[in-house]
């Protein structure tokens, strides 16, 4: 029997206690009348005074609490069902308003009659991330910068000051603390199986939703604050999610695919059985277009399923498990990252990114679309309510869903070769094994000086007059300067070259023939492996980063006066010392382009050879540190006086004659450096 099989549960015995019997343990009926009033308004005391306190130290005593608090959270779920639908929005629709999405918690209220055990933990997922979100709003009335954890944001003194601390430990018996329910916590990391999550906590959470509009209302008006929500994280750049094949990005994943998705669901020794619901709700959401609600449904599962791989290469069983108190009290934003880490705890090496076939492929892509703070961050935005998930892009959901797929296909055990070969399929897995990570900080780092370099590239397209007034300019004809630097560049790159492509070098025309656009798309299309690159390495990439937005910014400048410039040239609106000065950055550029195209190449070649030289042994990255970031003060000073406001391009001439000396004799020094690499 596979392992999947035969696990019940992945709470472990006080989790499962604390959150499917302790609020179950007493018996007796407690009266809704108690904690609402005639008037709709919950009434708080008869609430707050359920939670008990330790006698050491005044802290919640969580265990007392939740026994204390089951009967009143079942009372408030039997008078929910007793409400008709336009009954519960006349009484309370108007104190979520505060939470910026009634309809949710209106849909909360639709699933509550029904008790689906997937639909309620869905129902809670959401209730609790969008909770967060309003909190924080809150939290922003009084505070400056909103706590990200949860259990950070609980434990403010600013909710305390709007709420009372008094109401907010009741919130923390419920969420956000790792000794309560931690409802939250379970149900987006993949511990808690839908059957698992008693309905009567959700609905005590929606009751708990309304109760805090009412005590917000009081103090806005006691205070004539007003409540301001923050915008939606907007996805962007969606053709940079473009993982599977195009279709998958612009259409749906189409019947066919999903149909086998649902038979891979059943055999995949990923998927805990325990967990077959949540996947196939995911699936069906999918197929309504809910794609929201698709992706809250299968990330969890993602985790769950990793971690069942995690625990069972590296030998670990208890880790599948909810982890324990300390650690979740700690680190549990990120327990999914550290199943993907280089090492365990007791600094063995994890096993799982062998087990996962193609390493890079399955561990890129998760830190790609979860972690890395230039990605999609997916979970984070969901889980902390962040997103309009009724705007939720279509072609986000897609992308998820396609991975999940080739997940479930590498883990069948029956038929696995079949399905590998299935004509909607293969396509996938074909595309996921090749997967490059895209928003690691080196793939930004490559995807900045593609920009860059085609922004230089517009340069001699530019507007400019005629040669021969250039050279009308005393000090431009025959700059001996400009010459030695040109015969630099040629030196540096002709040094260079050998450990180029060799299709991207020409001995005729070094400059214009290797420092091309060609060059840097072959340089960046080398597999640099991104997974768990070294902290040198990292520290090196944030410098280069900054070079080539400097180089950028130099560029853009350049395009925006050049052609401002020649506007006023043609219109003779120019004084005489604006023409003189016009006509200096005109011949400047010619020189200022290939030295910016050699520093950009220069870059670009360095971070392959440092890659490199890392795989093979230790290396004094500190002389790389130092160097890149001359540059770096060389890239912003040009910043500076090639701005509309200095127009210095006499200094900036002589500037870059003094870096380029500079770089030609480090890179005299560097070509031992990269003989190690090659």
């Amino acid at each position: 029997m596979a392992l999947s099989d035969s696990v019940t549960t992945c709470l472990s015995p006080p989790v499962h206690y604390v959150i499917c019997k302790l609020g179950f343990e007493k018996k007796e009926t407690y009266d809704i009348n108690n904690i609402l009033s005639e008037n709709g308004e919950v009434c708080w005391q008869a609430v707050t005074e359920h939670v008990c306190y330790l006698e050491s130290d005044q802290s919640v005593d969580y265990i007392k609490s939740i026994r204390l608090l089951g009967p009143v959270c079942e009372s408030v779920n039997l008078h929910f069902k007793s409400l008709t639908k336009e009954q519960f929005v006349i009484q309370y629709a108007l104190w979520f308003r505060w939470t910026n999405y009634t309809e949710l918690f209106l849909e909360v209220f639709d699933v509550l009659q029904y008790t689906q055990t997937t639909e309620v933990a869905l129902g809670l997922m959401k209730l609790t991330s969008c909770l967060e979100r309003a909190l924080g709003d809150v939290y922003l009335l009084i505070g400056k910068d909103c706590p990200f954890l949860l259990r950070d944001l609980l434990a403010s003194e600013q909710l305390a000051i709007v709420f009372g601390q008094a109401v907010m430990n009741v919130l923390k018996v419920f969420i956000g603390s790792p000794y309560g329910l931690n409802l939250r916590n379970v149900l987006w990391h993949g511990f808690a199986s839908p059957q698992e999550i008693p309905a009567k906590y959700c609905a005590m959470l929606l009751f708990l939703t309304a109760g805090l509009g009412q005590l917000l209302q009081t103090y806005l008006l006691q205070t004539k604050c007003i409540l301001v929500h923050r915008p939606y994280v907007i996805f962007i750049s969606l053709e940079e999610l473009d993982v599977f094949p195009g279709k998958y990005l612009t259409t749906n994943l189409d019947h066919e695919t999903l149909s086998i998705a649902e038979e891979l669901v059943k055999l995949s020794s990923f998927v805990l059985k325990t967990m077959l619901p949540f996947w196939m709700a995911a699936l069906t959401a999918f197929k309504q277009n809910r794609y929201a609600d698709c992706v809250i449904l299968l990330l969890p599962q993602l985790e769950a399923g990793l971690r069942l791989l995690f625990t069972t290469t590296n030998k670990c069983p208890n880790r599948l498990l909810t982890a324990e108190v300390k650690l979740l009290s700690k680190v549990s934003y990120d327990l999914l990252l550290t199943m993907l880490a280089k090492h365990l705890d007791n600094e063995e090496v994890n096993q799982l990114p062998a087990v996962l076939e193609e390493p890079a492929m399955a561990s890129e892509f998760l830190w790609d679309f979860l972690n890395h703070q230039e990605g999609p961050r997916v979970r984070d935005h969901l889980s902390h309510g962040e997103v309009n998930l009724e705007a939720f892009p279509r072609e986000v959901a897609n992308q998820i869903v396609a991975f999940a797929i080739t997940l479930l296909c590498r883990f069948s055990d029956k038929d696995k070769f079949a399905f590998k070969e299935h004509v909607v399929i293969k396509p996938l897995i074909n595309c996921a094994s090749c997967y490059r990570s895209r928003f690691h900080p080196i793939s930004r780092l490559k995807k900045q000086v593609l920009e860059c370099m085609k922004s230089i590239n517009l340069w001699p397209e530019l507007p400019t007059v005629p040669e021969e007034h250039i050279q009308t300019i005393k000090g431009l004809e025959g700059n001996a300067e400009a010459s030695t630097s040109i015969l630099m560049i040629s030196e540096v790159v002709s040094q260079l070259q050998q450990y180029m492509p060799q299709n991207c070098c020409s001995s005729e025309d070094a400059i214009n023939s290797v420092l091309t656009e060609r060059l840097l798309i072959e340089l960046c299309d080398m597999r640099i492996c991104t997974l768990y690159s070294p902290r040198p390495v990292l520290e090196i990439v944030v410098v280069l980063r900054k070079i080539s937005t400097q180089c950028h910014q130099v560029s853009e400048q350049v395009i925006a006066s050049s052609e401002l410039r020649y506007k006023q040239w043609m219109n003779k609106t120019l004084r005489s010392r604006q023409r003189h000065n016009y006509l200096r950055m005109l011949n400047s550029i010619k020189f200022l382009s290939p030295v910016l195209r050699l520093i950009l190449v220069l870059m670009t070649l360095e971070l392959v050879n440092i890659h490199l030289i890392c795989k093979k042994s230790p290396f004094d990255y500190q002389q790389y540190l130092k160097f890149f970031k001359s540059v770096l003060q060389y890239t912003e000073n040009l910043v500076t006086y090639t701005s509309p406001e200095k127009n210095k391009w006499d200094e900036t001439m002589e500037l870059t004659n003094k870096a380029l000396i500079k770089i030609k004799k480090i890179s005299d020094r560097k070509l031992m450096l990269m003989q190690l690499a090659t």
